[in-house]
């Protein structure tokens, strides 16, 4: 069983974007609701559909496997409109690698950051563009984030 412990941040500034290569992803949802997700991923030529379940302690299981991308590409078509569009930035600072999301689309002018952990107490040493964090609101979920998009967000 795959497990998946991760922290969210909101993300300041533009310093990050220098310190990683980025990856276009089209994700879409055939489930999305609190006790577990159904995705289906196209990063670059590569596709995915993932399961996730409930977040319990910044916890949850997942469940990922590579499907052709001719596949993928007919699931997303299945999930529209239901779609999150962004640019992942994967950066390795000491023994972590921060993956910064930087959204388009209905969701533009969003960046967050996250971090997998190995256990959900681990210490880590925050990088000065990481800001507020919002692991524990639901709305910065990808999955929320497909029914809600950012840019109708009040206020």
């Amino acid at each position: 069983m795959g497990i998946e412990i991760e922290r969210k941040f909101l993300v300041n500034g533009e310093a990050w974007r220098s310190l990683g290569q980025n990856i276009a992803i089209t994700q879409g949802y055939l489930v999305g609701n609190d006790q577990v997700t159904v995705r289906v991923r196209i990063a670059g030529d590569m596709a995915y559909l993932t399961v996730k379940g409930k977040v319990v302690n910044l916890t949850r299981q997942e469940f990922e496997y590579a499907i052709p991308l001719t596949d993928a590409q007919a699931i997303l078509k299945l999930c529209l409109p239901r779609i999150v569009a962004k640019n992942r930035y994967k950066i390795q600072l000491d023994e972590l690698i921060w993956e910064v999301d930087e959204f388009s689309g209905a969701n533009q002018g969003l960046v967050i950051a996250e971090v997998e952990l190995l256990t959900p107490d681990q210490p880590i040493s925050l990088p000065d563009w990481i800001a507020e964090e919002v692991s524990d609101d639901p709305r910065y979920f990808n999955s929320y984030l497909a029914n809600h998009p950012y840019t109708t967000w009040p206020g």
